[in-house]
């Protein structure tokens, strides 16, 4: 970013209408991308959300406390300038799609699978006419072309700042499917969440739970709702 520094140096970080959209200003001075690029918002709330994590800056700055930053700095640093190949890679997801691989036993857990699952998978065709096939164990299930391609076209439809959010939503998720169904609503960031946790939790409930696993699911789950949150200024 500009003027970065390790301790804070402005009084107010304040929100300014643009051409383009809006950018945040530390006193007078315009924040910047750390690639130096202008940070223009699409929305006066992903605007105002930026303001508001340098304005609760203290003495250092903390990137680790700026989601919020991150994600436009990505949008704009990564998604803009190599939106083809993000949109490549994260379409793949709808051929290697969490919910369609099933475990093969206990019966307990393939039930719990399926009815976690099977409703999403069933809302995908239905929206997106792209019924992708189930597989069992962890042998790739291939998916048809024309199905990934119409996937492909839903992800492509988000402008770059959305999809910055999209990225982190399957990343964290490993599911395409539970991604879109955030993007339109159809789930709740904590139901998502808890939809692609079903082995995890499963394992707890037999074996009880590791703390540095539960610790890095916590940070996973916090930074699933970061992304939620983002989209959603996206959408102003």
């Amino acid at each position: 970013m500009s003027d970065w520094q390790p301790k804070r140096f402005w009084t107010e970080a304040k929100v300014v209408a643009v051409d383009g959209g809006h950018a945040v200003h530390l006193d007078d001075r315009p924040v910047k991308t750390p690639a130096k690029a202008g940070l223009i918002l699409p929305t006066r709330a992903l605007a105002e959300a930026v303001a508001a994590e340098w304005d609760a800056q203290t003495e250092k700055v903390d990137p680790g406390t700026m989601p919020v930053t991150r994600g436009a700095n990505a949008a704009i640093d990564k998604v803009r300038t190599q939106r083809d190949e993000v949109v490549a890679m994260l379409a793949e997801y709808g051929d290697s799609d969490l919910l369609c691989y099933r475990a093969p036993g206990p019966d307990g857990l393939i039930k719990r699978q399926a009815a976690a699952w099977d409703p999403l998978l069933d809302w995908a065709a239905e929206t997106f006419n792209a019924r992708l096939w189930v597989g069992e164990g962890v042998m790739h299930v291939s998916q048809k072309p024309e199905i990934l391609a119409r996937l492909t076209q839903e992800i492509d439809s988000f402008d770059e700042f959305a999809l910055a959010a999209v990225h982190d939503l399957i990343s964290l998720s490993g599911s395409l499917v539970l991604a879109l169904a955030v993007t339109r609503e159809r789930l709740t960031p904590i139901e998502a969440w808890d939809v692609s946790r079903v082995d995890e939790d499963w394992q707890i409930e037999q074996w009880g739970a590791d703390d540095e696993a539960s610790a890095m699911a916590a940070v996973k789950r916090a930074a699933f709702f970061d992304a939620e949150r983002f989209y959603q200024l996206t959408r102003g």
